[in-house]
C-alpha cells in the first residue's frame, strides 16, 4: 500500500511540483492549503500531469482545532512536508506580526499533532535567508546563521530552532525533522500545467519578469544597482523548481527508510552558482527571444547583497543534484506564463 504524505501548501509553487514528484514516486498525497496565495485549479492540473488526483483539504494551519481534526480524519499519514507559509520578504518587513503569527503557529500545530498522532517524519521548507548576509561565500551547512534581514527570514530561523528542540525533547519517540535550506526556486513544470502564479503583484523576480514579458506589468523594477557585485545588482542562487521538488522526495525517503544520521538534519539545496539580477534578465532575453522593459530603482528593504550555496554536502549525503540549466529553467517559466495568458 502506498505511503501517505501530507503536503502543506501543496497548491503553491514549490508544493505543487513536489506533489507531482511524490505521486510519480508512488506516494499517496494529501494536500492542505488555505488558498490565500494559490488556486484550487492547481489540483486539477496536478491530476492532468500524473493521472492521479491528490486528496485536498482547505483550511488555515494556524487554526489548532482544524489541524487536530485533520489528523483525526487522516490516520495513515507517514510523513509531513511543510511548505505553507507567508513568504514575501518585503511584505514581512511591513507586517511582522502577521508573519510570526501565521508561520510559527502553523509549524507548532503540526509538530504537536505529529507527536499526538505518532507521525515520525517531518520535512521543512527552510531558506538560505537563515544565513543573512554571509561573511564568506559560498555558504556551507557549517556557515554560521546570522540575524535575519527580514521577519520572514527570522521565522525560518526560529522554525529551525523549534524543530531542533522538538526532536531533542522527543528523541525517545524517534521523531525526525529535516530542514531543506533552499535558495531561489524558479521555473515551471515542463508540461506548463503548473508554475509560479502568485495572487496579485508578484514579490519574486521571475514571475515579475514573465508578467512584464507578457504585458501584464508595464515595467520590471530592479531594486538597486549599487551593490558590491560585478554589475551592481544582487546575486542569488537560482534553482529549477522540479530539481528542488525531487530533493523533497529524496528527503522523505531518507527519513522513512531511517537513513538519517541525526533526528534533526539540514541541507543546502541550490545549484552552487550565483547569478545577478541583471544576468538573469539577460539570460531570460537570450533563452526566450523576448526583450524586457526594465528600470533600476532604489534598494528594497530586507534584501541581502549576494548569496549562493556550496551543495557538496547535499550532493554527497542525499545523492541529489540540481541539473537543469538556467536558460532551460527560464524558458519553462515563460512557457508557463504563455499558457496561463493564452499567448501563442
Amino acid at each position: 500500500m502506498a505511503k501517505q504524505i501530507l503536503v502543506t501548501g501543496g497548491t503553491g509553487f514549490i508544493g505543487s511540483h513536489t506533489v507531482v514528484e511524490l505521486q510519480q514516486a508512488g506516494f499517496d498525497v494529501v494536500i492542505v492549503d488555505s488558498l490565500i496565495n494559490s488556486k484550487e485549479e492547481t489540483v486539477d492540473n496536478i491530476e492532468k500531469i500524473t493521472k492521479i488526483r491528490p486528496k485536498f483539504e482547505c483550511f488555515d494551519l494556524a487554526d489548532r482545532e482544524k489541524v487536530h481534526a485533520f489528523f483525526k480524519k487522516y490516520t495513515s499519514i507517514e510523513a509531513i512536508i511543510h511548505f505553507a507559509a507567508l513568504k514575501a520578504v518585503g511584505e514581512s518587513v511591513h507586517k511582522p506580526l502577521e508573519y510570526y503569527r501565521n508561520n510559527l503557529n502553523a509549524l507548532m500545530n503540526l509538530l504537536e499533532c505529529m507527536k499526538e498522532y505518532n507521525v515520525k517524519n517531518f520535512v521543512f521548507s527552510s531558506s538560505c535567508t537563515v544565513y543573512g548576509q554571509p561573511d564568506k561565500l559560498p555558504v556551507t551547512e557549517t556557515t554560521p546563521r546570522k540575524p535575519a534581514e527580514s521577519p520572514y527570514g527570522n521565522t525560518k530561523a526560529v522554525a529551525e530552532d523549534i524543530m531542533r528542540d522538538f526532536t531533542v525533547a522527543n528523541a525517545d519517540a524517534d521523531m525526525k525533522c529535516l530542514a531543506l535550506r533552499y535558495f531561489n526556486p524558479i521555473g515551471a513544470h515542463p508540461s506548463a500545467l503548473i508554475g509560479e502564479s502568485p495572487v496579485g503583484v508578484p514579490n519574486n523576480l521571475v514571475p515579475y519578469i514573465t508578467q512584464t514579458a507578457a504585458g501584464i506589468r508595464e515595467q520590471l523594477s530592479i531594486f538597486g544597482d549599487d551593490y558590491n557585485t560585478p554589475d551592481g545588482t544582487p546575486i542569488r542562487d537560482y534553482i529549477n523548481v522540479v530539481d528542488l521538488a525531487k530533493a523533497h522526495v529524496v528527503a522523505i525517503n531518507r527519513l522513512i527508510e531511517k537513513k538519517n544520521k541525526a533526528n534533526y538534519e539540514f541541507f543546502n539545496i541550490g545549484t552552487g552558482n550565483g547569478y545577478s539580477v541583471m544576468e538573469l534578465v539577460k539570460a531570460f532575453e537570450a533563452s526566450t527571444g523576448v526583450k524586457l522593459n526594465y528600470k533600476v530603482v532604489g534598494r528594497r528593504a530586507g534584501d541581502i547583497e549576494k548569496i549562493w550555496a556550496d551543495t557538496t554536502y547535499a550532493n554527497n549525503e542525499l545523492g541529489w543534484k540540481a541539473e537543469t540549466p538556467i536558460g532551460e529553467t527560464l524558458l519553462s517559466a515563460w512557457n508557463w506564463e504563455k499558457r496561463v495568458r493564452g499567448i501563442k
